[in-house]
């Protein structure tokens, strides 16, 4: 897609720190998070809605598919558990903001949680830091 955001992400148009990336996935930082290391996971192929992806079954060779983007979606998740040092990850699927589908995951805290003192100290604008982070419990 020519005006996609997400697409000229893909192409290297537009800078982002990269958490992740394969053949068929990518995953970065989110440019406005709602805590630190909120990661984008996208398709690098462009698909409108999640559920766009072919399933396993129907995929072709070389295609992303939806329960390898759910995989990668996990493994992100994990990394982002040890990094933050946090049971508690959310991910969210709306898909409303950029037309490309892509999955938000990101750490929170619990009240009265004390792993999740840490969490709330990290500054969510560290975006190095918080990359480098994720990137070292992959």
């Amino acid at each position: 897609m020519e005006n996609c955001i997400f697409c000229k992400i893909v192409k290297g148009e537009i800078p982002c720190y990269k958490v992740y990336e394969d053949d068929k996935f990518l995953a970065f930082l989110d440019i406005n998070p709602q805590s630190p290391g909120h990661t984008q996971v996208i398709p690098k192929e462009h698909y409108r809605w999640v559920w766009d992806l072919p399933s396993s079954a129907e995929a072709t060779q070389g295609k992303p598919n939806v329960g390898d983007y759910f995989e990668m979606v996990q493994k992100i998740a994990k990394a982002q558990q040890k990094a933050f040092d946090t049971e508690w990850i959310l991910s969210k699927i709306v898909g409303d903001e950029v037309e490309h589908a892509h999955i938000w995951i990101f750490p929170r805290f619990k009240d009265g949680d004390t792993a999740s003192l840490k969490l709330r100290s990290a500054s969510k604008m560290d975006f190095e830091g918080n990359r480098k982070k994720i990137i070292e419990n992959l």
